[in-house]
């Protein structure tokens, strides 16, 4: 079929569907028709068309419009919005809509239950048992014909299942599964036992049935488990969805799962390992956007399956679900959607083009307001639109590739959450503590697995992993041997897999590696002085007491100030040589300013290379086409002009012009170079 609505001017028109691989870049909008009388469907894509958009998503939550009664499955209103999307040269994009299961099939039977033991209440999503028989049976229904309906067709690119899977149910049927798990894991209450070392207030088993579903604080190995469970729960459900599809689709289309940042319900990596393709629902909520922070949750969400990712949400303009549902300043949300493509972002998706006039998001950003006419955040997307179509083809397929990794452990977030020890100290705020430095110098990270191969990175940090395994250690020592620089940090090889402690100091199996080993450690009240030649500060939170077991080599960057006896002139900081690389050890929670100075001195050692140097306020980052060129998209995330300096002359592909020397950058300004000799 052919497009019914004129192309943009650097846009082509497709034998049936417009721009439909994965790797190339994407603009678009969550679309419910199911909402709107199907006369005014033409006119809504006619917009999103005006606007440059490449993709539609529908259906995630229609269950209700696509099964009104049990049995009675009806697609061909969704088949007909395809086809109208089509023609207005729209791909699609359709979600599985089991986030949402429909009043007739919210029964006791599928209902979840709370951590009180009351039914979740219908009518807010993801209300549903993920154990529930009723709801796999229906579950095969609905998706099965939705399958067998849309998977040849070639208008849709794409499946997204479910919606931010994130109920926990605490039913018996959720409890006796759960006992099943740990019964397949351990084979005998002998071994679980001495694994959660349940001689402890007595807390020994004698029969599978004993065991609760853990509700606040309880035994770590109990705790830890029960998150485990959890992932292997939805990864189950999720592969239900999975296995339906994935024989009825054409080649090259993919499955995804929109995941929510750093939410720590299951395991993301594991939760990736069945999907083709890693997307996520960026809000900023109340405020603005904190490219620092923000450029984490995108690295982390390639770090999913080391590989680009679609943004399947972000809001336009404000949300509705905050205290203060200010919206973004003018500018502010096409900047954002350049600094997630420079992360690795295929797609921007916009969540929602019009609200409902009913339900509970009325007040929820949208494209369209509720007379259909266009918002004034229309005209920006509609700019992000133009610049998309501008550089499509030169971003097509280009990926990121880094030399630094930052390793990210589910285990071990648990692990510190179940027994913080100190109120303020927490996982994520620690590795964004080693993440924001590395970034502001315009490095590239890779936030991967704990579990994931290191082999061809120069520098590895491993913040607060708690939990280390023999087989994490020897990785990690090998890597080292190698000829890798290693950091490792506080609360660093202190546990097992059970989350049991290891009966040896921190850093467990990295003991040899560091060249140190933990005397104590200390959560606390005040700050503490650190010094060394060229760095000085303040440890918050947290301090560990390192004595230096290889004297001849173990280098002291850092040692405590006065403070509280303990920690005195201690050792805080130190690095070590082993095999052909080196592995420092940070025994401190280091002030910003420190930890640049520790960050900036780090990355020269481990010889990483950054992108070009540029003023506070802007980044620049590197994605790589596949003819080997450079491709630097830098970013003005401030509210003033900017001046950046360029080492090369360049070719701005937004501006269609040549820099050399300067590069201004207005408000919120955006340059895709290459460099100017066509090698870069």
């Amino acid at each position: 079929m052919r497009s019914v609505f004129p192309l943009g001017d650097n846009e082509t028109e497709s034998d049936g569907h417009a721009m439909n691989e994965s790797t190339r870049l994407h603009l678009g909008a969550a679309y419910y028709p199911e909402h709107w009388p199907e006369a005014r469907w033409p006119e809504d894509l006619r917009l999103m068309r005006e606007a440059h958009m490449t993709v539609v998503r529908m259906g995630e939550f229609a269950w209700s419009t696509m099964e009104p009664e049990p049995g009675a499955v009806r697609l061909d209103w969704l088949d007909r919005a395809v086809d109208l999307a089509a023609k207005a040269g729209l791909v699609a994009v359709l979600g599985t809509p089991t986030a949402a299961p429909p009043a007739w099939l919210s029964t006791p039977e599928v209902l979840a239950v709370d951590d009180k033991g009351r039914p979740v209440q219908f009518g807010n999503r993801c209300h549903y048992c993920v154990h529930s028989p009723e709801l796999h049976a229906a579950t095969r229904r609905i998706v099965g014909a939705m399958a067998e309906r849309f998977g040849p067709n070639p208008d849709v690119v794409g499946w997204q299942i479910d919606n931010e899977f994130n109920r926990v149910c605490y039913c018996d049927r959720c409890r006796a599964e759960f006992q099943r798990f740990l019964k397949r894991k351990f084979g005998t209450l002998d071994d679980l036992n001495a694994h959660w070392s349940t001689a402890y207030w007595s807390q020994t088993y004698s029969d599978w049935k004993q065991i609760p579903i853990p509700i606040g604080g309880h035994n770590p190995g109990l705790m830890l488990e029960f998150k485990r469970f959890v992932t292997a729960s939805y990864r189950a459900f999720q592969k239900l969805q999975i296995d339906l599809l994935r024989p009825k689709l054409r080649p090259g289309v993919w499955i995804t799962h929109n995941f929510m940042k750093w939410f720590d319900g299951y395991d993301h990596y594991a939760m990736s390992e069945d999907l083709d393709l890693a997307s996520w629902d960026w809000y900023v909520g109340s405020g603005h956007h904190d490219y620092l922070n923000d450029g984490a949750a995108h690295d982390l969400v390639r770090g999913f399956k080391q590989r680009n990712f679609w943004i399947m949400e972000t809001q336009p303009g404000s949300v509705n679900w905050r205290d203060v549902n200010n919206a973004l300043n003018r500018g502010e949300a096409r900047v954002m959607a350049w600094h997630a493509v420079a992360h690795g972002a295929d797609a921007i998706a916009y969540w929602q083009w019009r609200s409902a006039l009913g339900g509970q998001e009325q007040y929820h950003g949208t494209l369209v307001d509720q007379s259909g006419r266009p918002r004034p955040f229309y005209d920006e997307a509609k700019e992000l639109g133009d610049d998309f179509a501008k550089v499509r083809d030169l971003l097509a397929g280009s990926t990121i590739h880094c030399d630094t990794a930052l390793l990210h452990s589910y285990d071990s977030c648990w692990s510190i959450r179940g027994q913080k020890h100190h109120k303020e100290f927490d996982y994520i705020w620690h590795l964004l503590g080693y993440y924001r430095p590395v970034a502001a110098r315009n490095v590239g990270v890779d936030i991967v697995s704990a579990e994931a191969p290191v082999d061809g990175y120069a520098l590895v940090v491993a913040p607060a992993l708690v939990l280390l395994s023999e087989e994490r250690a020897a990785r990690l020592a090998g890597f080292v041997k190698g000829g890798g620089h290693l950091v490792l940090t506080v609360r660093t090889g202190m546990k097992d897999d059970y989350n049991a402690l290891l009966p040896a100091r921190q850093p467990g199996g990295l003991t040899e590696a560091a060249g140190v080993e933990v005397e104590e450690c200390y959560a606390l009240r005040n700050p503490v002085p650190v010094a060394g030649p060229w760095l000085k500060g303040t440890s918050t939170t947290w301090a560990e007491r390192l004595r230096v077991l290889d004297t001849g080599q173990t280098e002291i960057l850092v040692r405590f100030g006065a403070c509280n006896g303990w920690l005195d002139d201690q050792p805080a900081i130190t690095v070590h040589p082993y095999g052909k690389g080196r592995v420092y050890y940070v025994g401190a929670c280091l002030d910003a300013a420190a930890q640049q100075i520790l960050i900036d001195h780090i990355v020269a050692d481990a010889g990483v290379e950054p992108v070009p140097a540029t003023p506070d306020g802007i980044e620049a980052r590197k994605r790589t086409a596949t003819d080997g060129r450079e491709i630097f998209i830098v970013i003005n995330h401030e509210r003033e002009e900017k001046q950046v300096t360029l080492p090369w002359a360049a070719r701005d592909h937004l501006t269609d012009r040549d820099v050399q020397g300067t590069l201004s950058l207005r408000p919120y300004g955006v340059a895709v170079l290459t460099k100017a000799d066509g090698k870069g």
